[in-house]
């Protein structure tokens, strides 16, 4: 979200782009047969029901997030963002029916719609001021909770595909030091998924409301950063996984959007500060009991940067911004922080979603923040990215002028419009541009995927199976894979696992078996000397269980038609032992620990480990047999 923070925009003229070209334009009708919900991903990309790309072109339609800037009366303007008071409720609601709100987001070619809220009001009972719907007066008397239904209604019914974004706690302005930090600033973890669950039940009938953006850009409080993998109550990466894992409890229809940590550190020269965006997904990427539903996101605005707050005065550094580098600096800079996690076949591989990005479009033109825009666009448009232009309503002002510049529509308050592809805003070229752009259409072919399961603090419980059942290894950590994958790899002496849905060999009927002991051990001694854990014949691992670091259990699944029962073995007590292909590969999904990984064509039929030679019990060696 663009904060308080921003730079002034300087006065240097730069001439308005000619020969822009109007964005398509569909109506309510039109795009709403042009897909069918509920949404879900395939490699890289989003796809509907139907298994056809759905390349989002997005738009935040911010206000219901609150806009009052921290001081002074809530009640006047002046003392909220842009000085528009939204009443904690969508921008433009009091000046402009919904109707021509919406036909002025299909002129803008837009197919789906990021609707921030805040936590306050899921919980608020007032009613807002009849001025806040004064054009649109069929919404007097409801709460802002109440408003959001009937935007989403309106917006669903008129073909939008809806993401709702978590954007604040409180109804303060996002996203300084307003203590609207991290998921549980002035809120308990707990309250934040609790308010997810109720929202995704609130709308589960409603099959064009397709994701739930989870927070928005985490950051550092005054003495606290966030972390990534740290099992605190700080851990972003965990917390993301265990919300995203209940809502898919109650609507496991919905997309669910992980945005990585926007800031950490001190911004000072001297102090260790930087944007981490998604660079820790590399190594610690998320699991879902959904293994098609997850879609990674970040931000870039020109005036932030790599190690740069995007502060003018406190909080400023001589870090670069993004609008300081050269075109290749930045398309390495986006592609480290974000666009890598788009890379076939790897642990960590799912759409990544722009979620904000945007610019001053109209009165004095930052030249440098222009380049920026057509440069960042252009990076968009090679990747075939996915994005949400930040914002999409502003108010204009009694001369006609737009308070929020960055705005791409705005409403005077007799509902005089003012948008983007009307005359004087230089961004309608870069804009049309990025609307108009050769994309991947059509089906998608759902391809094999691979997840990490992470028992660094906690129980990796990502099977929807499992957790309807009792403990099934009680007292140990344990992890299970997504009930479409199998097990395919273990890390040694560090308990992470890798799942995977290549070769797609079907579950049968039939309970799920946990080893303890050496009963199944069938056709050989296939690791003499060593203790092994293995599946009973015609069954599969899916899970498994540690005490420490050490083997516990093995958790096993029958297979619906029978299996070989030969097979190979994998040790890797000594060093790595993947295959060359496949398989994520090319990423590292147990960083600084040996790896053993059964090939895609075979499945992970049991486990032999030791504690002689101080080996500590850790797994040594797979016993990998074919699918067929």
């Amino acid at each position: 979200m663009l904060g308080a923070l921003a730079p002034v925009a300087s006065a240097a003229a730069v001439p308005a782009a000619a020969g822009s070209t109007a964005a398509p334009v569909l109506t309510g009708p039109q795009l709403a047969a042009s897909w069918t919900g509920p949404l879900s991903t395939r490699g890289r990309y989003v796809v509907d029901a139907n298994g056809e790309r759905f390349k989002l072109k997005s738009g935040n339609w911010a206000g219901a997030q609150g806009t009052w800037q921290g001081s002074g009366d809530v009640r006047d303007p002046a003392n909220h963002q842009a000085r528009q008071l939204s009443n904690n409720i969508p921008l433009g609601l009091d000046r402009t029916p919904i109707a021509r709100i919406l036909a002025d987001f299909h002129t803008m070619g837009l197919n789906s719609i990021r609707l921030p809220f805040a936590n306050a009001l899921v919980h608020d009972t007032a009613a807002v001021p009849d001025s806040a719907v004064a054009a649109n007066p069929q919404l007097r008397g409801r709460t802002p909770l109440q408003v959001m239904d009937a935007v989403v209604a309106a917006l669903t019914a008129d073909g939008f595909a809806v993401i709702l974004n978590n954007h604040t706690t409180s109804y303060r302005f996002c996203c300084g030091l307003d203590g609207n930090e991290r998921w549980n600033s002035g809120q308990s973890t707990q309250q934040w998924i609790d308010d997810w669950v109720f929202l995704a039940q609130r709308y589960r009938n409603d099959k064009r409301v397709v994701g739930a953006d989870l927070r928005n850009e985490v950051r550092r409080d005054t003495w606290n950063d966030a972390n990534w993998g740290w099992g605190d109550d700080h851990d972003l990466n965990q917390a993301l996984e265990d919300a995203g894992n209940r809502i898919l409890q109650a609507d496991p229809d919905l997309l669910i959007v992980m945005e990585g940590i926007n800031w950490q550190g001190i911004p000072t020269d001297v102090t260790p500060h930087w944007r981490p965006t998604l660079t820790p997904v590399a190594t610690l990427s998320n699991t879902l009991i959904r293994s098609d539903k997850l879609v990674y996101s970040a931000h870039f605005y020109g005036y932030t940067g790599p190690r740069h707050t995007g502060a003018t005065g406190t909080g400023e550094t001589h870090d670069p911004r993004y609008e300081e580098l050269t075109p290749d600096q930045l398309a390495q800079a986006v592609d480290d922080e974000a666009l890598f996690v788009t890379r076939t076949g790897q642990h960590f591989t799912a759409p990544v979603w722009i979620s904000e990005f945007g610019a001053a479009g109209r009165g004095p033109v930052d030249a440098r923040e222009r380049a920026w825009f057509d440069t960042f666009t252009d990076l968009l448009v090679r990747n075939d990215t996915d994005f949400a232009i930040w914002p999409l309503v502003g108010w204009s002002d009694s001369a006609g002028t737009p308070q929020d510049n960055w705005a791409m529509v705005n409403y005077a308050a007799d509902g005089a419009r003012l948008g983007v592809m009307d005359p004087g805003d230089w961004r309608a070229a870069d804009w049309s541009k990025l609307i108009d752009a050769p994309a991947r259409s059509g089906p998608v072919a759902d391809g094999p995927r691979w997840n990490m399961l992470n028992l660094d603090h906690y129980d990796a419980n990502t099977s929807a199976t499992m957790l309807a059942g009792p403990d099934w290894s009680p007292g140990n950590r344990k992890g299970n894979c997504p009930d479409t994958q199998r097990l395919a790899g273990l890390g040694r002496s560090d308990s992470r696992g890798l799942c995977t849905d290549a070769g797609r060999p079907a579950k049968g009927v039939g309970a799920w078996t946990t080893v303890t002991d050496e009963r199944y051990v069938t056709h050989g001694d296939w690791a003499s000397g060593y203790n092994k854990l293995q599946c009973p014949d015609n069954a599969f691992a899916v899970g498994y269980s540690v005490n420490r670091n050490a083997m516990s259990a093995l958790l096993c699944a029958p297979a619906a038609a029978a299996l070989p029962l030969t097979g190979r073995n994998v040790w890797f007590d000594g060093g790595d032992n993947r295959p060359a292909t496949g398989g994520s590969a090319a990423s590292d999904w147990a960083p600084g620990y040996y790896k053993g990984q059964c090939a895609d064509d075979e499945y992970l039929a049991g486990v032999a480990y030791t504690w002689k030679w101080n080996h500590g019990g850790v797994p040594d060696a797979l016993l990998c047999r074919p699918l067929n």
